[in-house]
């Protein structure tokens, strides 16, 4: 399972020599004494790590190549405790390949108005030492983000926390590999993609494998794991009577633990982080990963249907961003619609993957025909998704760059039941409504698959974007479709000459 533990971020004070060693012996204490109150934040699910307060030049370049040569360190919060002249970030600031935010606080909450003296004034500069900092980044046009408020309130430490928990995410995509298991759906456009400028631009790698490599590590599954593997079955799901040990379809079951054991086993060994697969390239297997697919996505893997490896390593990312939060994320697909007097929705699903993570209840292990793949009927979980707030998104090329696209979703319970249905499936109103999340959706490019997230919000998106140099669009309650065409229209100028500036 994910923990975001594993990641850190340092927290960087800024100060200078001019006003005596007594105030750089207070400046480091407070520091210490916020980056402490940070990594025991709630709402911030990384380590805080303080380090030394920066006086020079050279103190801050040797820290910022630390930080790009750390494998746990996501980022870095910076904060100017005093008046730190900018000059001195330049070359720090130039060399920094890691994402920062720019904490404006203050030690102090509240002006002591009867004890106030030039001594505390002295120290407590934050109000025109972060404008300074703040400038020298404008001027570099660094990207990064701006969290303004006092850095005990819970509502600053949320924000926090949503940045890094973009950075931690940013910091897995840069190490991510995605497998996939054939090639893309045939003549299938929005999967399709620059692999080369994925790997140059976000970070992660992918690389194609053909089954028969998977085949193989199935093949490598014992009996007695076999075994093993359908005893947690039978403990964590209702599993049908025909597929329960001597059942008339047990065999099948028997079938998908070994998918299930052979794939875990090859993501393992391979170090892989998500991966893919296509119902039309299944030589060897005996039916299509469904269940393995739904338990594997569970344990924080990424996932894309029919060679989609940008929502694989988007579903991947999400993942990492809601580490430690209830709601799930998994791989999905807008199916069809509900046009109704009752009110718009969108029926979600897929032919069997969707992850476990989101589902309202105790899931059905079942095994019904597949009409498409030419192979034995698959094993696979069916339940409803819990309600709730979401977010429906997908990553795609536009040739020139990538764009992510997010829609603002409400996850309902479906107005009655699906007995004929035998995928799990997530039934949603889109805001502000069908239409104008639909139009807007279609006018920006956005893919039919998406990752659905619960605990994910458009601040992790629009920090992850900034973090990944990419264009995010998003659609929500304050969408119009006049509006959304006419930035489209400027993210094209801007995003064109972006890489110039």
């Amino acid at each position: 399972m994910l923990n975001l533990r594993d990641f850190e971020v340092w927290f960087v004070t800024g100060s200078q020599h001019l006003y005596g060693p007594d105030t750089l012996t207070a400046v480091a204490r407070h520091s210490g004494e916020i980056a402490a109150a940070l990594d025991a934040a709630t709402d911030i699910p990384v380590r805080v790590v303080p380090k030394p307060v920066l006086t020079r030049p050279d103190e801050i370049l040797r820290l910022v190549d630390e930080a790009n040569a750390s494998e746990t360190c996501v980022g870095l919060i910076t904060w100017m405790h005093t008046f730190s002249p900018a000059r001195m970030w330049i070359s720090g600031l130039d060399a920094l390949r890691k994402p920062f935010l720019h904490l404006h606080t203050q030690f102090n909450r509240e002006i002591p108005w009867s004890e106030i003296d030039m001594d505390f004034m002295n120290l407590n500069q934050a109000a025109h030492g972060d404008r300074e900092f703040g400038f020298i980044a404008a001027r570099m046009r660094l990207e990064r983000k701006v969290v303004v408020g006092h850095w005990a309130d819970t509502q600053v430490q949320a924000r926090i926390g949503a940045w890094t928990r973009a950075a931690a995410a940013r910091r897995d995509w840069e190490t991510g590999k995605v497998a996939r298991f054939g090639d893309n759906m045939r003549d299938v456009a929005v999967t399709e993609g620059d692999k080369l400028e994925a790997q140059r631009r976000l970070g992660f790698t992918v690389n194609g494998f053909g089954v028969g490599d998977l085949v193989g590590s199935i093949a490598e599954a014992a009996e007695t794991q076999v075994d093993a593997l359908i005893a947690t079955y039978l403990a964590e799901y209702d599993v049908v009577p025909e597929l329960r040990p001597g059942g008339q379809r047990a065999e099948s079951l028997r079938d998908g633990a070994r998918i299930e054991l052979g794939l875990r086993r090859f993501l393992e060994e391979g170090g892989f982080t998500a991966f893919t697969t296509t119902f039309e390239d299944l030589h060897g297997l005996s039916q299509l990963p469904g269940l393995a697919v739904q338990r594997l996505m569970r344990d924080g893997y990424g996932f894309g249907a029919e060679g989609d490896w940008k929502t694989a390593a988007f579903v991947r990312a999400m993942k990492v961003m809601s580490a430690g939060l209830p709601g799930g994320v998994s791989f999905m697909e807008d199916y069809t619609y509900h046009l109704a007097e009752s009110g718009d929705l969108i029926l979600g699903a897929h032919m069997l993957e969707v992850c476990e993570s989101i589902a309202a209840g105790r899931p059905r292990l079942e095994i019904h025909p597949l009409s498409i793949g030419g192979k034995q009927d698959p094993v696979r979980l069916v339940f409803d998704a819990h309600a709730g707030p979401a977010i429906a998104a997908s990553v795609v090329d536009l040739g020139q760059r990538f764009r992510m696209v997010a829609a603002v979703v409400d996850v309902v319970a479906p107005e009655q039941p699906l007995p004929r249905l035998p995928v799990a499936r997530a039934t949603w109103r889109p805001r502000p409504d069908l239409a104008t999340s639909a139009g807007a959706w279609i006018y920006a490019g956005g893919s039919h698959h998406t990752s659905l997230g619960y605990a994910i919000t458009p601040e992790h998106l629009s920090d992850f974007a900034s973090m990944c140099g990419t264009e995010l669009v998003l659609i929500d309650e304050n969408a119009r479709i006049d509006e959304l065409r006419s930035t489209l229209r400027w993210n094209d100028v801007y995003y064109s000459i972006a890489r110039g500036l």
